[in-house]
């Protein structure tokens, strides 16, 4: 531990950010395609679109931040 260089957070950089995103927007595909179960009723329905559309939008509002400069 004293040989570790003291950094601020914004110096501290995700390693795979390209696999993040991969595996999030995988995630979201395989939550809508749970759409298509054999459940009834439409409570799941909305959890798994929310859950997908979230997970979405954050790959999107990342991309977004750090193609303007501003992550």
């Amino acid at each position: 531990m004293a040989d570790e260089p003291i950094t601020s957070p914004d110096q501290r950089k995700p390693e795979n950010i390209k696999l993040t995103r991969i595996l999030v927007i995988v995630g979201s595909l395989g939550l809508l395609s749970m759409v298509l179960g054999n459940h009834q009723g439409n409570v799941e329905n909305l959890w798994l679109v929310g859950l997908a559309a979230s997970g979405l939008g954050w790959v999107v509002i990342d991309w977004v931040l750090r193609r303007n400069g501003l992550r």
